[in-house]
C-alpha cells in the first residue's frame, strides 16, 4: 500500500508515457471531434437566438400592423355610424316633410270639401225658404182672393207698381 501512496519513478515514468499517448490520441482524434461537436451546437444555439429575434421582430410588426388596422376598423366603424346616423336622420327628415305636405293637401281637400257642402247646405236651406215663401204667400194671396172684388182690385195695384217701376 505504500508504494501506490509513494510511486516510484518507473510507475511515474510510464504514467507520463499513457498519459501523453492518450492525450496525443485525444487531441488528433477525440477533441477535434468534440471541438466540431460545440461548435456546432453553438452554431445552432445562435442560429436559434437569431430566429427567435428575427420571430420577436416580425411579431412587434405585425402586432404593430395589428393596432394600426383595428384603429382604422375603429375608425371606419365610427365614420360608418356617422353616415348611418346622418342618412337616418335625412330619411326621418323627408318622412317628416312629406307626411307633413301630404297632411296639409288632406287638410285643404277636407276644408274644401267641407266649403262645398256647406254652399250647398245653404243654396238648399235657401231653395227650401223660398219655395216655403212662395207657398205661404201663395196661401196669403188666395185667402184674400176669395171674391172677384178683391182679385180685381189687386190686379190693378200690381199693374199701377209695373208702371210706375218702368217710368222711374
Amino acid at each position: 500500500m505504500s508504494s501506490l501512496l509513494k510511486p516510484e519513478f518507473g510507475l511515474l515514468f510510464w504514467m507520463f508515457i499513457s498519459f501523453v499517448f492518450v492525450f496525443i490520441l485525444l487531441a488528433k482524434y477525440g477533441f477535434p471531434v468534440i471541438t466540431k461537436a460545440v461548435n456546432n451546437r453553438k452554431e445552432y444555439i445562435d442560429e436559434a437566438l437569431k430566429k427567435a429575434e428575427e420571430a420577436n421582430e416580425r411579431y412587434d410588426h405585425l402586432n404593430e400592423t395589428a393596432e394600426a388596422i383595428i384603429e382604422k376598423a375603429n375608425q371606419e366603424q365610427i365614420r360608418l355610424l356617422n353616415e348611418a346616423t346622418a342618412q337616418r336622420d335625412k330619411i326621418i327628415e323627408e318622412a317628416r316633410r312629406k307626411a307633413s305636405v301630404a297632411a296639409n293637401k288632406e287638410f285643404d281637400h277636407a276644408m274644401r270639401k267641407i266649403q262645398a257642402e256647406k254652399e250647398n247646405a245653404i243654396r238648399d236651406i235657401r231653395k227650401q225658404v223660398g219655395l216655403l215663401s212662395v207657398e205661404i204667400a201663395e196661401k196669403v194671396v188666395r185667402e184674400k182672393l176669395k171674391d172677384e172684388k178683391e182679385q180685381m182690385r189687386m190686379i190693378d195695384k200690381m199693374i199701377d207698381e209695373v208702371i210706375n217701376a218702368k217710368v222711374m
